[in-house]
């Protein structure tokens, strides 16, 4: 399975970089824990991959609306910014 991604470094509050992963995916389940799961093994596979990943989030649709799963404040940042374009994949 395919899963897109996109690689994002954005200036952290602190003013330094931030580097961070959003991932178009959902668990099957859709539960916190199994959503959880799935963002540290989607994260571990882009970091082998050779993506430098400091915090992540899932990005996916339910009932017709883009919600995001993970680091709160990647989630606060696309919650204000939304879907980023995803600029890589990574097959799992």
């Amino acid at each position: 399975m395919r899963i897109n991604l996109a690689h994002i470094r954005e200036r952290s509050t602190t003013g330094g970089w931030i580097n961070f992963a959003v991932f178009e995916a959902k668990s099957n389940s859709g539960s916190d824990s199994a959503n959880r799961e799935l963002l540290n093994q989607l994260t571990a596979r882009a970091s082998r991959s050779g993506l430098k990943v400091e915090k992540a989030a899932l990005a996916y649709q339910e009932s017709g609306r883009v919600k995001f799963f993970g680091t709160p404040d990647v989630v606060a940042y696309l919650s204000r910014r939304g879907v980023p374009r995803w600029t890589h994949h990574i097959d799992v």
